[in-house]
């Protein structure tokens, strides 16, 4: 939301934590960006890099599949959706936006494991070019806070 009041967060520190992203490839230069930016911000909180799996799907439905191989491994403290949905002639967009949304909810109260939803939905190209960078770092700082406070929480 423009000029939402996000608030601070204390000092982030990822450096014990297992980070999996999972990437769609549908508008990839998007993606990409958002992938980019992202690695950089965990990277700035001190997550290895090894401790980072990323993988890609085809598109943002596929993304729920490969977050539930990940959950299911028990190998990671918080999970990444990457995304780009821009809205089309058609109802495909709202079904798309919706599902795709709906499972990383899902899974994320399933398996009781923060996936921070960075799949964007737009109405253009120039709106997910104008989001890219800030919702990837803004994914990365969410996966990070959430993860030490549901550890904090156990």
């Amino acid at each position: 939301m423009f000029g939402a009041e996000k608030g601070s967060a204390d000092k982030l520190d990822g450096k014990k934590l297992s980070i999996g992203i999972v990437q769609a490839r549908f508008n990839e230069s998007i993606t990409n960006a958002l992938a980019e930016a992202c690695k950089q911000e965990l990277a700035a909180l001190g997550v290895d890099d090894k401790n980072i799996r990323h993988v890609k799907v085809p598109g943002a439905l596929e993304v729920a599949s490969a977050l539930q191989a990940l959950a299911e491994s028990d190998k990671y403290d918080a999970l990444i959706a990457l995304g780009c949905i821009i809205r089309g002639e058609t109802y495909h967009f709202e079904l798309v936006a919706n599902e795709s949304g709906a499972a990383v909810t899902r899974l994320a109260l399933d398996y009781q494991l923060p996936i921070a939803n960075a799949i964007l939905t737009t109405e253009n190209p120039m709106q997910a070019q104008a989001r890219q960078v800030d919702k990837g770092r803004e994914a990365a700082r969410v996966a990070v806070e959430m993860a030490n406070l549901l550890d904090e929480l156990a």
